[in-house]
């Protein structure tokens, strides 16, 4: 897979996927700097997530990042603080666990603001290191990810939903034997 398109967003609801750019982790490099500077107040902790943080596969142009702030989260400060950089709050987005921060239309950056040390904090990471370390798992999740966009391109809910059971399967094997 060569270099693609670096333009980030995607308008709301649809599942489009373009190929690995080398362009993905400056870009959130940089936006961390900001975040960072807005959210120094918070002691947060700040990491790439989500598939363009698994360099060499396909992705949504839009840069996730998981953001570790201490409980209790003070959501309306939290909102001001990230308004002040062109954040909205997207209290709708229904990601169990997490306060969810859009910016720009189309999407072209999602913060997954999460508890330190939280449940949601540990998944997200041990998913992404899971793929970054196992380049037949990672290619895998891509191709799975390239047939959903296809079936589900108008369809973001559903693009989501089927990608769901390999995720599962994914953190079980991450978890180990119990």
């Amino acid at each position: 897979m060569g270099e693609y398109r670096v333009a980030l967003g995607v308008p709301q609801g649809r599942g489009e996927l373009v190929g690995p750019t080398s362009a993905w982790a400056p870009l959130f490099e940089a936006e961390a700097a900001r975040i960072a500077a807005a959210l120094r107040p918070f002691e947060a902790r700040i990491e790439h997530c989500g598939s363009t943080s698994v360099p060499g596969n396909p992705a949504k142009p839009i840069i996730d990042i998981l953001i570790a702030i201490k409980a209790p989260i003070d959501v309306a400060a939290l909102a001001d603080a990230l308004a002040a950089i062109g954040y909205e709050h997207a209290n709708w987005a229904g990601v169990p666990g997490h306060e969810v921060f859009g910016k720009d239309e189309p999407r072209t950056h999602l913060l997954h603001v999460v508890p330190d040390e939280g449940e949601a904090w540990a998944r997200m990471l041990a998913f992404r290191d899971a793929l970054r370390s196992d380049p037949a798992l990672a290619a895998e999740y891509a191709a799975l990810k390239q047939d959903l966009a296809q079936r589900f391109p108008d369809n973001r809910s559903a693009y989501t939903d089927g990608k769901s059971g390999f995720v599962t399967r994914v953190l079980e094997a991450a978890r180990g034997p119990e």
